[in-house]
């Protein structure tokens, strides 16, 4: 295997780190709306991935900065011709960063009450941008021999991306809503197992929807077994669930998400970014990519980082690991 090939593949692992954790706290900032019925409930759901929410970010740090690194065509072209897309989203991950500090800082209801609905938007729409953006990627868009982007915003929403963006919001949603039962207890984690299964049933639809054609347009035998293993994953996510397994049901979902961003990779290789104009002009892990001697040095150094970042992370997520309620809120948030 090249060294390219093997970049792809770390960059996919790194996307996949990112919508497995990023995706719960999206997740969990939809519920802020759905399901927090007072503001303690509010500031339980929140206390739920203050901790966590700024750490799983770097994945998404990590992947772009090894996108410019590794592929620096790839990179060039998707952020000249998403720019829009991709603009909104850093937007809200600003305002939502802010959003969470900012949000305690005065007493006053309304400045509270503000900065939570300020949450709820900017953990929904890049929720559903995502799946827009990766969307596109799979199916392809307008790059002409330049390798460059020549289409117009209104190109990238076109019903299958419009659909994987639906994919990604519930099913982050449906992630969320598990991670809150696992994190949670009392009257809220029992509503959260409720919301649960309604959510967990719009993603089942609009996920198997959205795979079959996916498979359909571009996918072959290993693909096949990705969407057989998300599939059952969130039907059985679905089932731990109801059972009141918190746990295994946060896990299989985890499982869902990582088998359809491997679907998308699989079905995406040895392309990158496909051109619908002509399929000689796509790019490629070959064309794409960065020389052999900085793909060595960045291999060198991914050796070396990436575990203790894991380390890290992983005893972040120890540190934080007891459920919290509403008894656990102090009465005044100033």
């Amino acid at each position: 295997m090249e060294l390219h090939d093997v970049w792809f593949v770390l960059i996919a692992v790194l996307w996949t780190g990112y919508f497995f954790l990023e995706g719960f706290d999206f997740g969990v900032g939809v519920l802020t709306k759905l399901l927090a019925r007072n503001r303690a409930e509010k500031r339980v759901l929140i206390n739920t991935i203050g901790p966590v929410w700024d750490g799983n970010e770097v994945w998404l740090l990590t992947a772009g900065g090894a996108t410019f690194a590794a592929f620096p065509e790839w990179y060039a072209t998707l952020f000249s011709g998403f720019y829009l897309p991709l603009l909104a989203i850093l937007v809200c991950l600003i305002i939502r960063g802010v959003a969470f500090e900012y949000r305690v800082k005065r007493p006053e209801e309304r400045w509270q009450r503000n900065w939570e609905t300020a949450i709820f938007w900017t953990s929904l729409i890049p929720a559903f941008l995502w799946g827009v953006a990766f969307g596109n990627i799979v199916r392809g868009v307008k790059i002409d021999r330049d390798m460059e982007y020549v289409g117009s915003v209104w190109d990238l929403l076109n019903p299958y991306a419009l659909l994987g963006g639906l994919v990604t919001l519930t099913l982050f949603t449906f992630h969320g809503t598990v991670f809150t039962a696992l994190k949670t207890v009392g009257e809220i984690r029992e509503r959260a197992r409720t919301l649960a299964l309604r959510v967990g049933l719009i993603t089942t639809v609009l996920a198997l929807a959205f795979l079959v054609w996916t498979q359909v347009a571009n996918g072959d035998g290993k693909s096949l077994a990705a969407l057989v293993v998300a599939a059952v994953a969130l039907v059985v996510a679905l089932m731990a669930n109801q059972a009141g397994r918190e746990g295994w049901s946060f896990a299989l979902s985890g499982v869902t998400i990582v088998a359809t961003v491997a679907m998308l990779f699989l079905t995406l290789f040895p392309n990158v970014m496909p051109s619908t104009l002509d399929a000689d002009w796509s790019l490629t892990v070959t064309n794409a990519s960065s020389s052999a001697y900085t793909l060595k040095i960045m291999t060198w150094l991914a050796a070396v980082a990436t575990p203790l970042v894991l380390l890290y992370q992983g005893w972040t997520y120890w540190v934080f690991r007891k459920r919290i309620g509403t008894q656990h809120i102090a009465e005044t948030a100033h």
